[in-house]
């Protein structure tokens, strides 16, 4: 079962930019083995932070256009989105760890001294 949303040109506006949670949009493509390495890792964080964030996918293949506006040069690249905006850009396979300590402080701001 996946846990992530594909993404097209038609819903990445709503889905992504106006998201009222910060997005995780995962850039791959069939053709690239780290990407699919990646899939079920992302799909892990996809249901390991539901409620606080949200997971999406988009095929570069299909959708060349989104990659071009986002400079994506290197598959996998991940990219956190925060209130529109990119705010992390991961790219290359990453253990979820390292993912993850990458998310988090987007996801729970730490607050106070």
């Amino acid at each position: 079962m996946h846990n992530t949303i594909d993404i097209t040109n038609g819903n990445f506006q709503a889905s992504v930019l106006e998201s009222d949670l910060p997005v995780l949009v995962d850039f791959g493509a069939d053709w690239c083995p780290p990407c699919k390495m990646l899939e079920p890792i992302v799909d892990e964080i996809a249901a390991a932070y539901q409620g606080q964030m949200r997971v999406v996918s988009i095929n570069v293949d299909y959708h060349p256009d989104i990659q071009q506006q986002y400079g994506i040069m290197g598959l996998p690249t991940l990219i956190l989105f925060q209130g529109g905006e990119p705010v992390k850009v991961m790219v290359g396979y990453q253990p979820r760890q390292k993912l993850e300590a990458q998310i988090k402080p987007y996801l729970n701001p730490v607050t106070g001294g």
